[in-house]
């Protein structure tokens, strides 16, 4: 008898979990690509802890950017939390090692100004030929591998999302394709929480993101004061849902 009973749970148990499988395919009609940037990681256990309770994957753009922990987004301190992402299923590409930021092509061909945030040449715009275009990027894979044992996607994101054609032509020739974001996938965090408080950011989201949009948020922000991952990405991803979004990961 309680093997009978133990044979119909688990019979029971298949048939909820073949129903929600479908439930969701038929209401999933559209698909989303949420995206963070590093930043100062001041929200990343956040962010990590609510993509895990929704059972959404993300992928993220990684930095060595200072944080507000006053370490670095790429040190040992951050391996764990990085090792869980990666585990839990993420996808992850570069974001360039010093965050450093394209100002404009260079004089010759195959050469831009690149203007790093961080690292021994932090705040000092020099010409950067190919390969240290490609060292930049890659030396991220490099770390990235150190912390988790796995690569990184063949996928790239300029700081600010500021590129050229000859800066994307660069990256291509790394083996690494440029992701940016699309202008409604923009989600505001960088924003003045005065002036563009979470309620109007999330109402403004709510009702623009589209079929195939690629958000840009961050993992902490040092200039806006109402943290937007705190107010925003809950609601949001509830409300994404009920529109009949799906998540995706870009690989």
């Amino acid at each position: 008898m309680n093997r009978l009973k133990s044979t119909i749970r688990n019979f029971l148990a298949i048939c909820i979990c073949v129903w929600s499988f479908h439930a969701h395919a038929q209401t999933c009609q559209r698909t989303v690509y949420l995206t963070f940037d590093t930043g100062n990681m001041s929200v990343a256990q956040f962010v990590a802890d609510t993509l895990r309770k929704h059972q959404v994957k993300a992928t993220f753009f990684l930095a060595n950017e200072k944080t507000n922990r006053d370490d670095m987004a790429l040190d040992d301190s951050w391996k764990n939390f990085w090792r869980t992402l990666q585990q839990e299923g993420h996808s992850f590409g570069s974001h360039t090692m010093h965050h450093a930021y394209f100002q404009k092509d260079g004089k010759s061909q195959g050469e831009v100004i690149l203007k790093p945030q961080f690292g021994p040449r932090a705040g000092k715009a020099y010409v950067a030929n190919q390969f240290e275009v490609c060292h930049e990027i890659k030396m991220v894979d490099q770390r990235f591998y150190e912390l988790t044992g796995a690569n990184l996607k063949k996928i790239w994101r300029a700081p600010g999302g500021k590129t050229s054609p000859r800066l994307i032509q660069l990256g291509n020739a790394c083996g690494f394709k440029h992701v940016g974001w699309t202008s409604t996938g923009f989600l505001g965090d960088e924003l003045s929480s005065a002036q563009y408080p979470n309620e109007q950011l999330l109402k403004k989201s709510l009702g623009e993101i589209k079929d195939g949009d690629i958000t840009m948020a961050h993992l902490g922000i040092w200039s806006r004061k109402d943290p937007w991952a705190l107010g925003v990405l809950e609601p949001l991803i509830v409300g994404l849902k009920a529109q009949g979004f799906c998540f995706a990961t870009v690989d």
